[in-house]
């Protein structure tokens, strides 16, 4: 049965992204290294990439990081969805507005939700038949499914660096209970798997 995962690099100190996030410097100021484990080569992050990405039949995003992604410094036919692996499913944007146009609009199947989250979880499940729901970020919309209770699994990507500030994942977010399903470690990243309770 197809499930909800909430799946997101974060530094030990709870920033999904360093100071000045933005079109031109997604990650913000200091913040490149978060995602250093998915550029490497460990046998444990690439496992994790590649069954990440061979599991997903349809992608949550929110408006920050699709702005991200479809900028000229974004996503290109050698690195999107799953780093160097470039996979296409289709992607709900969680927005209040419409872009005027979509760089990427060729290759990829972009669906603007203006209804929230849980809207753009219900319509994913939808695209994903039997295959899962990843919400990817950034930080917003993965605490808007969070409250929204639309997440089965958080699969946090705990990156050995310390940004001092940038984007919270979890400042404003309310008390959630979560069961421990997995820890795997490479050198570039602790990856943690949670159940989601109430």
């Amino acid at each position: 049965m197809s499930r909800v995962v909430a799946d997101i690099t974060i530094s030990l100190d709870g920033f999904v992204t360093g100071p000045d996030a933005g079109p031109e410097a997604g990650l913000g100021r200091g913040g490149e290294r978060l995602h250093a484990w998915v550029a490497s080569n460990h046998e444990v992050d690439r496992t994790v990439l590649e069954r990440s990405t061979a599991a997903t039949g349809a992608v949550v995003m929110g408006r920050h990081l699709f702005d991200v992604v479809d900028s000229p410094y974004g996503w290109n036919d050698e690195r999107g969805y799953g780093a160097d692996q470039a996979a296409t499913p289709p992607f709900f944007v969680v927005t209040s507005s419409r872009p005027e146009s979509v760089r990427l609009a060729a290759t990829h199947d972009f669906t603007f939700v203006l209804d929230g989250p849980a809207a753009a979880v219900e319509l994913a499940r939808s695209a994903a038949g039997e295959r899962d729901v990843y919400v990817m970020g950034g930080a917003q919309v993965v605490r808007g499914c969070l409250e929204a209770g639309v997440v089965d699994e958080l699969r946090l990507h705990l990156s050995p660096l310390v940004l001092g500030s940038g984007t919270s994942l979890f400042e404003g977010a309310g008390r959630r209970l979560l069961t421990q399903r997995e820890v795997l470690v490479s050198p570039l990243a602790t990856h943690l798997s949670y159940d989601v309770g109430d």
